[in-house]
């Protein structure tokens, strides 16, 4: 029988569920986003079908999670949202929901992050072939990396892991509606990459929730494939704050 995820709240005693709690991105620097809203479609799947979707993964939180990379609008709204996660025999499914079908979304392209809960039985050193189910329909590998343990509680602690040739998911916590947003992404060597948050506004008002949000980076400098990458962290809450890129890009 598959086992079903944890809740990511698990532990944190806050309402860390809300919608985009799980979901909230920001396109990275240079990518052309567009802030201007669309009444277009939201992108989901119409008439009960599911829609075939382009999907990358990583692992983040020490291989407690993985991030699921895929392109769509960048409205935290129009991300999709994790359902139920199982894992049997080797695959892991993932239950993505679209959003409402009468949601405004921006006009944009951009990649972005879903985060799920890695299911009990999962073991992050050995690979993992993803399937997406719900909503949305699509499959990738996720390659094992050495020394990632499954399970047990966050340390609340900033992530990053590969998810694509010079793309990676970046994990920070805090509240699920102040995310930070990414000004710059360059590579400073040949084992480090330095990603810059802009100074969020004076008045930002955030809620007082403790949650996971994931930004996407790309990186088009090439990088030392024999050696550890590390992410440097700074501007906005981050002062020079220096994490792996779990995997290889």
């Amino acid at each position: 029988m598959p086992v079903r995820s944890r809740s990511l709240a698990a532990g944190l005693g806050l309402a860390l569920l809300a919608a985009g709690v799980l979901t909230a991105c920001a396109s990275p620097a240079g990518s052309g986003t567009s802030s201007t809203p669309s009444t277009s479609p939201s992108g989901s799947a119409s008439g009960g079908m599911s829609a075939e979707i382009e999907v990358d993964a990583a692992w983040v939180d020490g291989g407690r999670m993985i991030a699921l990379v895929t392109e769509g609008s960048s409205s935290t709204d129009c991300i999709p949202m994790a359902g139920d996660a199982t894992y049997a025999n080797g695959v892991l499914e993932v239950e993505l929901t679209a959003p409402p079908a009468d949601t405004v979304c921006t006009a944009d392209y951009v990649s972005r992050a879903t985060l799920v809960g890695v299911p009990e039985g999962v073991d992050p050193t050995q690979d993992v072939e993803i399937r997406l189910t719900g909503a949305y329909r699509g499959d990738t590998d996720l390659d094992g990396v050495p020394g990632l343990v499954a399970g047990g509680s966050t340390d609340y602690l900033p992530s990053a892991g590969w998810a694509d040739d010079g793309q990676f998911v970046i994990v920070t916590w805090g509240s699920s509606t102040c995310v930070p947003v990414i000004s710059d992404v360059a590579a400073t060597s040949a084992t480090e990459v330095t990603v810059t948050f802009a100074t969020p506004p004076a008045d930002q008002a955030c809620t007082m929730d403790m949650a996971p949000r994931a930004n996407v980076a790309q990186v088009t400098t090439e990088l030392d494939d024999d050696s550890e990458v590390f992410a440097i962290l700074t501007g906005a809450e981050f002062d020079n704050v220096r994490i792996p890129i779990i995997g290889h890009d």
